[in-house]
């Protein structure tokens, strides 16, 4: 009789233990919700998906929030004081370090506004794309695994490959390439022009080089004051 009044007794106290964890789990899940702070908002969707639901203007973006546009496809996100773009058939996951809003392209093209007390970053596979300093508006397009298109509108843009700087001049675009198969350099050439043990100004792994994309840059450039400036858009 004991026994079973003892096991009776247990089993009640292990009912209220899995009653109150339910309870406190269930009252801790707005905190929890609360505790993770939003990126911004969605400002511009056409054709445009966030996560796996169709993007709609005044959703909420979070860090890890995959974002993209299909074919004939637009969106803009409302960041702090700056502004982030996807142009048509691009997708990019956003995240954000300690530093600076960070948005990770995944195809497409992927451009950004932003103001000197919030830096952005784009990753790319070749490297980061970031101002230079001060505001900067601009874009980049990844046309392959090893090619990526920049293009400086306002200010001057960085690619930081590993620590290896290159600058984009404000009005310029650049095709920025991987070297596949880098040459090795000798004992001869490292006496060159730089001296001995000074690095040449541009790392063999990648090349910068200015090509006919300027034109195209030009014509984006327009695109995006158009999405920027219109009454239906307001500008920020």
């Amino acid at each position: 009789m004991d026994a079973a009044l003892s096991e009776d007794a247990v089993r009640q106290i292990a009912r209220s233990c899995l009653v109150a964890f339910l309870v406190f789990g269930m009252l801790n899940l707005p905190v929890f919700a609360a505790n993770e702070k939003p990126l911004g908002m969605v400002i511009q969707a056409e054709e445009a998906q966030l996560g796996n639901a169709r993007a709609t203007v005044g959703a909420t973006v979070y860090p890890g929030d995959s974002i993209a546009t299909d074919i004939g496809g637009t969106m803009r996100l409302k960041v702090g004081s700056g502004q982030v773009y996807l142009l048509s058939s691009s997708g990019a996951t956003l995240s954000e370090n300690t530093a600076a809003f960070h948005a990770v392209i995944n195809r497409g093209t992927v451009g950004f506004s932003s103001a000197a007390v919030e830096p952005f970053e784009l990753e790319t596979p070749l490297g980061i794309v970031r101002p230079a300093a001060g505001p900067a508006y601009g874009q980049v397009t990844l046309t392959g695994p090893r090619e990526i298109i920049v293009s400086a509108y306002r200010g001057d843009l960085l690619v930081d490959n590993n620590g290896e700087l290159h600058t984009i001049p404000e009005g310029k675009s650049f095709r920025v390439t991987m070297d596949l198969d880098p040459a090795q350099p000798n004992a001869a050439a490292a006496q060159g022009p730089y001296g001995t043990g000074v690095k040449p100004a541009v790392n063999p792994h990648i090349l910068l080089k200015l090509t006919a994309v300027a034109a195209v840059a030009v014509a984006t450039y327009f695109l995006y004051r158009e999405l920027s400036e219109s009454p239906s858009k307001p500008n920020n």
